[in-house]
């Protein structure tokens, strides 16, 4: 199984919450696990929102981040660049996404067609979920109501 992984799943390797434990399962069963370069920022920006919001604490979340910092090589990447970005455009107008999960479905079915290979798109963004399917893509996790209010 090839599964390409948003930062809302991406995050929960690194920190105890809801769906952490699917998470690393998911990853353990994964022949190949990616992302886009965007990740790291956004991983990054989401334990910051933590600390924050008073989620985690400082210690806690940097933990995490040199955690992922030392993990991010492990991860396949997808490069973002003017075609993607263009067709990042023309999917965030069809399917009503954000930006970076316009990019990341973007990066997910550039991949899936570069690889030849069925993609599992992670993702705990309902939005970006529901547009995943339409598209080709596998999504997980398969309840995402269980996870998601």
């Amino acid at each position: 199984m090839i599964v390409y992984l948003d930062a809302s799943a991406l995050v929960k390797k690194y920190i105890a919450e809801t769906g952490s434990r699917e998470v690393a399962d998911l990853i353990a069963q994964a022949d190949i696990a990616g992302t886009s370069l965007i990740s790291r920022a956004e991983v990054a920006a989401a334990l910051a929102k933590a600390v924050r919001a008073g989620a985690l604490h400082g210690d806690e979340a940097a933990k995490a981040l040199r955690l992922f910092r030392h993990q991010w090589p492990d991860f396949q990447r997808t490069q973002i660049t003017e075609t993607l970005m263009v067709r990042a455009d023309a999917i965030a107008w069809e399917h009503g996404l954000r930006g970076y999960d316009a990019v990341h479905l973007a990066s997910a079915l550039f991949w899936q067609e570069s690889l030849g290979e069925p993609i599992t798109l992670a993702t705990f963004d309902r939005q970006l979920w529901q547009a995943g399917q339409p598209v080709g893509l596998s999504v997980w996790p398969e309840d995402i109501e269980r996870f998601v209010r």
